[in-house]
């Protein structure tokens, strides 16, 4: 099988290399490659690994010992280690070591395990990784939180440079200009990967299934198991908000709020035509409090990512969760298929939901971009896909993707207001150009735009 290479690997030599420290919390959503990538890693970076899995026998097996050691506390027992004991019982040739880390997966599994992060932090001189979904640890208060004591990490699915680094197109992505100066073959060449990455996205299992010669629609097939993977598992947690047949199909309701925004919302509030879409096709008898839920579940869960809304291009002037995304292309583009929407639409409103994926990873306090989410922005009557501000100038961009005729004029007029400094224009038919303070650029080269 082949080996992906994932930026996140940097990340994790990153904190091991950093003195002094803390416990590593390795999260994201189902299927994304946590438990692999930190195993991986482990077994190339320390001499010797403890591994735990809380839904497996080795889970079972280690928290039957922390229930004895916590009983024979009790009754009057002291260790001078209960943590060092924990791990010894578990595992008697257990080595207290820079060189030893241990590992727990699917921590949301135990809400007692996950409490003592702090003893396992200061107590011992081996590394701690603990890894997990979302799902459950956010629903259960038992869980506390413990952010002084951890180093957080979150997963996602394969962007479009680790798609192409496993496709053995980096090279030429990495070369390549997107201001129209670049060769037309190298053009062609990423365009194709795109419009297969755009179709698939980036779930490990399905960019494998690509790369060993299946056909797209096997690779949906795989994308589709993972959806009912995830689906199953919300019920164990979640099984009050919606019948089984909703809950399925919300996906397919988001799919069309996407369709939708494009043409207009009745309301200002993309909840409330969720819910309207939702019971309409599948539940009258639900509420809108019961869909807000479902999506802040579906968000938790690193399925769907929020953007929010500028109006009038004032910055002061925001409300956050005023439309979704799917946290994966190939899932946007799965799901706008399954609608029947039409193929020309499926790949505008991809393109969209790529480029919000890109600019959502530079954004936040430590990013190259302003604001806690991506966000779109309205002018007038119009609007435009995003707004966003760089953190490394302060310069404001107007952002479009794959644009016509209404939205590029309201783009323009934007600019020529100075209500943005720049517009950048993502296109998929382009290789790109520079004119004045407009940049015209491949969709697919959004990862290479310095917003300067």
């Amino acid at each position: 099988m082949k080996d992906l290479r994932r930026a996140a690997y940097q990340k994790l030599l990153a904190w091991k290399q950093r003195p002094e420290h803390k416990t590593l919390e390795v999260s994201g959503a189902r299927q994304v490659g946590k438990t692999y990538l930190v195993n991986k890693f482990a077994d190339e970076r320390y001499t010797r690994k403890i591994y735990v899995n809380l839904l497996e026998l080795s889970g079972e097996i280690f928290q039957e010992i922390y229930q004895d050691i916590r009983k024979e506390m009790k009754e009057g027992k002291r260790f001078r280690n209960p943590v060092r004991e924990l791990l010894i019982r578990y595992e008697p040739e257990f080595v207290d070591s820079k060189d030893t880390v241990v590992i727990i997966d699917e921590i949301q599994e135990s809400a007692e395990i996950y409490n003592r992060i702090r003893e396992f932090t200061r107590g011992l001189d081996s590394d701690f990784i603990v890894t997990g979904s979302y799902l459950g640890r956010i629903l259960n208060k038992e869980f506390r939180y413990s952010a002084g004591d951890m180093t957080p990490l979150e997963i996602q699915t394969l962007d479009f440079e680790e798609f192409l680094d496993a496709s053995g197109k980096l090279d030429q992505f990495s070369k390549l200009d997107i201001f129209g100066a670049g060769e037309e073959r190298v053009y062609q060449e990423i365009s194709s990967e795109y419009e297969v990455y755009r179709q698939i996205g980036g779930y490990p299992s399905v960019v494998l299934k690509y790369l060993s010669g299946a056909s797209v629609k096997t690779c949906h097939e795989e994308l589709q198991e993972i959806i009912r993977l995830f689906t199953n598992e919300s019920r164990r947690y979640f099984d009050d908000i919606l019948d089984y047949e909703a809950y399925g199909n919300l996906f397919c309701s988001i799919a069309r709020t996407l369709v939708k925004e494009k043409k207009g919302f009745d309301t200002d509030s993309f909840s409330e035509e969720l819910q309207r879409i939702v019971a309409k096709d599948y539940s009258s008898n639900l509420g809108k409090a019961a869909v807000n839920r479902a999506m802040d579940w579906l968000y938790s869960s690193g399925i769907i990512g929020f953007a929010g809304k500028i109006t009038n291009c004032n910055i002061l002037d925001f409300r956050a969760k005023a439309r979704c995304y799917f946290m994966d292309v190939g899932l946007a583009s799965f799901f706008l298929r399954q609608i029947g929407c039409a193929e020309s639409d499926i790949e505008g409103i991809a393109a969209e939901n790529f480029v919000y994926l890109d600019l959502k990873r530079r954004s936040g306090p430590l990013g190259e971009l302003a604001f806690e989410m991506p966000a779109f922005a309205t002018w007038g009557k119009g609007e435009i896909d995003f707004y966003t501000k760089s953190l490394n100038s302060g310069k404001t961009y107007a952002i479009e993707v794959k644009a016509g005729k209404n939205s590029a004029r309201t783009a323009m007029e934007i600019l020529e207001k100075g209500k943005a400094e720049y517009l950048l224009m993502a296109k998929g038919n382009t290789h790109g150009g520079i004119s004045g303070q407009i940049y015209t650029i491949p969709v697919y080269g959004i990862s290479k735009f310095w917003f300067k």
